[in-house]
């Protein structure tokens, strides 16, 4: 009944050990720096945090470490790893080929292989984390849990772009999307808090941190989301610029003499509210330079990033014909009153009313909205390592393959 969640990044490693009994955490942790000097586990059982400082050189080391801290007789939450029904892996990208989580086979290390070149920065370590759980745990079945796959529902009209379609039988350049276990650990929330009828419910999820999206829901389905291709599309992000018009990039190539490495530096790492502010990336720096130091420009970011979300809002209650429901969610959007705010101003069309009092929250399960509000705001804490166990452990039981 335990399932041991991991997301492996390029240099780190992070995971959650669940008892899907009662879906309780039983420990979890970060590895951090894998490969370089200072490596380092945090590990926690509860209010019980250790720190294990160990060189790790490679992400089968880092795995090893994670199974000896969750079997640990001191620190640890399980006896063996016998007590193990499966480990979920965090996948970013899927491409065409799964609309759903699957259990981990050769085949499908070897599709997120020829996917990587879509994603080259997270399918990588993904598939290091999934061969290192194989060599270490090889009797423990595996599955993935995709970014992209909740949004394998979005329509052709919705997901090709006008560009010639033999690009797209081609290359498969076509909108993907991202942030998917997260738009659905928290569609399915509200459907559940507003008690919507299975098949009759339209919610607009917006997934606001350093990187944010926003995913029209119709009947647990995804038929349409902001990012596309690649997460640059979409809302002014953290560093991202969001939509942008193409003959911006070739403008701007001749103009400062850039090639391929250099445009795409500046738009993955130096555009977004940290370009238009000049401040930061972090809205919590951008807040306090705008409201304490009455910066212009970082007032300017905040309401960009604000019009950008509305902007997608309106377009998405368009799509659904309403909205029963506007969730917040992700860092951002969990903890910022006065974002929530600013973005809800002038919905009023929508049927949006925010009760300011109740909007006064952080971080936890709430309606916000006032009691005649015929559109719900919820904010809603995402859970994406719960979503992922919870299919990994669905695949598990059922004797399954795919979801």
């Amino acid at each position: 009944m335990k399932v041991l969640v991991i997301n492996c990044g390029s240099s780190s490693l992070k995971y959650q050990l669940f008892d899907m009994v009662n879906e309780a955490v039983l420990a979890k942790g970060l590895v951090e720096r894998i490969g370089l000097e200072g490596s380092v586990l945090n590990h926690s059982k509860g209010k019980e945090k250790h720190v294990i400082k160990e060189e790790i050189n490679d992400h089968e080391k880092a795995i090893s470490l994670v199974i000896n801290a969750i079997t640990s007789p001191e620190y640890g939450a399980i006896k063996s790893v016998e007590e193990l029904s499966a480990i979920g892996h965090r996948v970013v990208h899927g491409g065409e080929d799964f609309s759903g989580s699957v259990l981990i086979t050769e085949e499908v290390v070897e599709s997120l292989r020829r996917n990587s070149e879509l994603a080259p920065l997270h399918n990588p370590p993904n598939i290091m984390g999934i061969k290192a759980c194989q060599k270490i745990l090889p009797e423990i079945k595996q599955m993935g849990v995709f970014d992209t796959a909740f949004h394998q529902t979005i329509p052709e009209e919705a997901y090709l772009y006008g560009i010639p379609y033999e690009y797209y039988q081609k290359y498969k350049i076509r909108k993907y999307g991202f942030h998917g276990t997260s738009h659905k650990y928290v569609s399915q929330r509200a459907a559940a808090m507003l008690k919507l009828t299975e098949g009759k419910s339209r919610i607009i999820t917006c997934h606001l941190g350093n990187g944010s999206s926003i995913a029209a829901v119709k009947n647990g389905k995804s038929i349409d989301t902001s990012m596309g291709f690649t997460p640059l599309e979409g809302i002014v992000m953290g560093t991202r610029p969001g939509d942008l018009d193409p003959s911006i990039i070739c403008y701007l190539m001749e103009k400062e003499n850039w090639g391929i490495k250099e445009i795409n530096n500046m738009l993955n790492k130096k555009c977004g509210v940290l370009g238009l502010s000049g401040v930061s990336s972090d809205f919590r720096d951008i807040e306090k330079s705008a409201v304490e130091d009455g910066n212009k420009r970082s007032q300017i970011a905040l309401d960009r990033f604000a019009y950008a979300v509305k902007k997608y809002i309106g377009s998405y209650a368009a799509i659904l014909n309403g909205a029963d429901a506007i969730v917040f969610t992700a860092g951002l959007g969990e903890n910022s009153a006065s974002m929530r705010l600013k973005i809800c101003e002038g919905l009023d069309y929508l049927g949006v009313k925010i009760d300011k009092d109740k909007n006064f929250t952080r971080g936890v399960e709430a309606d916000v909205s006032a009691d005649d509000a015929a559109t719900r705001v919820l904010v809603i804490p995402t859970n994406e390592e719960l979503m992922i166990a919870r299919d990994t452990y669905e695949i598990f039981k059922s004797g399954k393959t795919k979801l």
